[in-house]
C-alpha cells in the first residue's frame, strides 16, 4: 500500500511538472508572439509614416513646381536680330525679334529699350518692370528682391497695364503689389527656366549702366 500510494504520488508530481513546463513553454512562446507582433506593428508604422512623409514631400515638391497663379503663357515668338524699333504685341514685350546687343543685367531708375531688355530674356533673364509712380518703398521692396542676383532686370515702365509686371521669354505675371508672394515664386521658376531659349548666354557685356 505505501509503495502503491509513492508510485501514485510520482505519477501525480510528474503529471503536475508536465503541466507546469507546458504552462511555461506556452508563456514563453506567448511573449515571444507578443514581441513579433510588436516589431511587425512597429515596422508597418514606420512604414506608414515613412510613406506619409514622402506623400507629404511629393505634394510639397508638386505644390512647389505647379503652376502659379496669374502667369499667361504666348507661344509662337520669334527670335531674330533686328536693329530697328520693334512693335511688340504685350506691355511689356515676353519675347520676340530684338536687337542683337543684350541689355547688362541689373537695376535701372529709367525705362530701358525694350530691344535690349528682350533679348536679356532669350538669355534667360526675367525682367521686372513697375509704374513709375509706384510708391518708393515698394520701389525698394523690388531692389531688395533683386539685390545681387543675376539674370534679373528691374526698371521703371510708363504706361504698364498693372503696378508691377514680372516677365520672362514666353512668360508674364501682372501684379498689384511689390510684396505679392508670387513674384518670388516667379522668379524661381522662368529665371533660366525651361522655357529659357538660350540659357547660360550672357547678362554682361552688353549695353547699359545698371544702378545696382
Amino acid at each position: 500500500m505505501t509503495s502503491g500510494k509513492a508510485a501514485k504520488a510520482a505519477r501525480t508530481q510528474a503529471a503536475e511538472d508536465r503541466r507546469r513546463k507546458i504552462a511555461e513553454q506556452r508563456a514563453v512562446e506567448q511573449r515571444r508572439q507578443r514581441r513579433r507582433s510588436i516589431y511587425i506593428w512597429g515596422g508597418v508604422g514606420a512604414a506608414v509614416i515613412a510613406l506619409g512623409g514622402g506623400v507629404t514631400a511629393l505634394l510639397v515638391s508638386q505644390k512647389s513646381s505647379g503652376s502659379i497663379a496669374g502667369v499667361v503663357s504666348y507661344g509662337n515668338l520669334a527670335r531674330n536680330h533686328v536693329t530697328t524699333k520693334v512693335k511688340y504685341p504685350q506691355t511689356p514685350p515676353v519675347g520676340g525679334n530684338h536687337n542683337p546687343v543684350w541689355l547688362n543685367c541689373g537695376v535701372y531708375d529709367k525705362p530701358v529699350a525694350n530691344e535690349n531688355a528682350v533679348h536679356d530674356m532669350e538669355h534667360g533673364a526675367v525682367w521686372i518692370t513697375y509704374k513709375p509712380d509706384l510708391p518708393a518703398a515698394q520701389v525698394a521692396s523690388l531692389k531688395k528682391t533683386v539685390g545681387s542676383q543675376t539674370y534679373l532686370d528691374l526698371s521703371p515702365y510708363p504706361g504698364l497695364p498693372a503696378p508691377v509686371v514680372a516677365s520672362a521669354w514666353g512668360k508674364q505675371l501682372k501684379l498689384q503689389s511689390a510684396t505679392d508672394p508670387r513674384l518670388a515664386e516667379f522668379i524661381a521658376k522662368y529665371k533660366q527656366g525651361p522655357q529659357t531659349p538660350e540659357p547660360g548666354a550672357p547678362c554682361t557685356g552688353g549695353t547699359g549702366t545698371p544702378t545696382g
